[in-house]
């Protein structure tokens, strides 16, 4: 039984190296947060957002200083990059010169059919893709006067430039469209999922800090791709963007749909509890940064919630007592170590394990 519907068919589209939409991976998206004319503080950025998986980063370009920091990022980024431009359509023509693999607009705020016009005509020669990005906040005064701030108008407005697009021959369209908040964001992408065959780019836009935004943004983006409903996201969060990263692939590994680096289970604790669980996970956590082997590790308080509950991870770790701890695997004890030396051990264990964890192991030899 799977959480997931099967996937909405959408119109295979190329942003630099990476594909999405077809039968590409839902891919994962995240947005520089430096200033925008610091170009070595942006491009630094940028490689810590690809040690942290991220497949496609986006980089603001409000003016003609930025668009000279853009332009020399790209030459440099190990990520394609996404020009993101709002009021002057020329940022945009400059942008697709400057080695933008993909721009996104909000066409109602570009000046009209003619702007848009000669955007659609540059990306075409170019090759780049065009997202057309709608926001809540940011809808045409028409609209937002005839249907008020709801999904159908977020819908509306997007279909709308798409089609102008799609007339004028850009060839590679994305479309999204988000609110501050899960309800009109889903009903906004469930729209136009029945009336687009471009891919969709999912996210709750302005989601908040820490748990708030990250609670939105796992409901709003999970709901949608349990659906089958879209092709690339991005968690937006206030803060450092490579904690963006690393719940999309908490999101998509959730569903079933990705495998990216180790999966961590750990219990809650509680009266029972014989070890220090907390200062365990931060200590596995931070030795085993940056590895992309998709291992699941328990790391248990007490043998209530050791090898039993926990016989799905690939090797783990429960509490004894009296200064012991065991290491288990598969719901079976291996051997019992001393709580000081703990998590030498159970990194020990972690290296012997074959590439893809004993239950990828198990499968291949069943044939799954």
């Amino acid at each position: 039984m799977t959480l997931v519907a099967p996937r909405r068919e959408a119109r295979p589209v190329r942003i630099g190296r990476v594909a999405i939409g077809g039968t590409a991976p839902v891919a994962v998206q995240s947005m520089a947060k430096t200033p925008a004319a610091d170009a070595p503080a942006t491009l630094a950025q940028v490689f810590r957002l690809a040690e942290a998986g991220c497949e496609i980063c986006r980089l603001a370009v409000p003016d003609r200083e930025s668009l000279r920091a853009f332009a020399w990022v790209a030459a440099r980024s190990p990520l394609p990059l996404v020009a993101d431009i709002h009021f002057d359509h020329r940022l945009a023509l400059d942008a697709l010169a400057s080695g933008a693999a993909k721009i996104r607009i909000n066409p109602g705020n570009l000046g009209g059919e003619g702007p848009l016009r000669e955007v659609a005509r540059e990306a075409t020669r170019s090759g780049a893709p065009i997202r057309v990005g709608v926001n809540l906040g940011s809808l045409e005064a028409g609209l937002a006067r005839s249907l008020g701030h709801t999904a159908e108008a977020m819908a509306r407005s997007a279909l709308r430039y798409v089609a102008d697009l799609e007339q004028w021959g850009v060839p590679g369209l994305v479309v999204s469209a988000k609110a501050p908040d899960v309800d009109r964001t889903v009903e906004a992408y469930r729209l136009l999922a029945g009336k687009t065959v471009w891919p969709l780019h999912l996210g709750v836009t302005e989601a908040g800090p820490g748990t708030a935004g990250l609670v939105k943004g796992a409901l709003g983006i999970g709901l949608l791709l349990s659906e089958g409903i879209g092709d690339t996201i991005r968690v937006s969060l206030t803060g450092d963007p490579v904690t963006e990263v690393h719940a999309g692939y908490e999101i998509l590994r959730g569903l079933g749909l990705r495998r990216r680096g180790p999966e961590i289970i750990s219990c809650p604790m509680c009266g029972r509890c014989r070890l220090d669980v907390e200062a365990v996970v931060a200590e596995v956590q931070k030795r085993l940064a940056g590895s992309l082997a998709p291992h699941v590790i328990a790391v248990m308080g007490c043998a209530v919630n050791g090898p039993g509950e926990a016989r799905r991870a690939d090797v783990g770790l429960a509490g004894a007592g009296d200064g012991k701890a065991v290491l288990f695997a598969g719901g079976q004890v291996i051997r019992s170590v001393d709580t000081a030396n703990a998590v030498d051990q159970l990194l020990e264990e972690i290296a012997r394990l074959p590439a893809g964890g004993r239950r990828a192991e198990e499968e291949s030899e069943a044939g799954v």
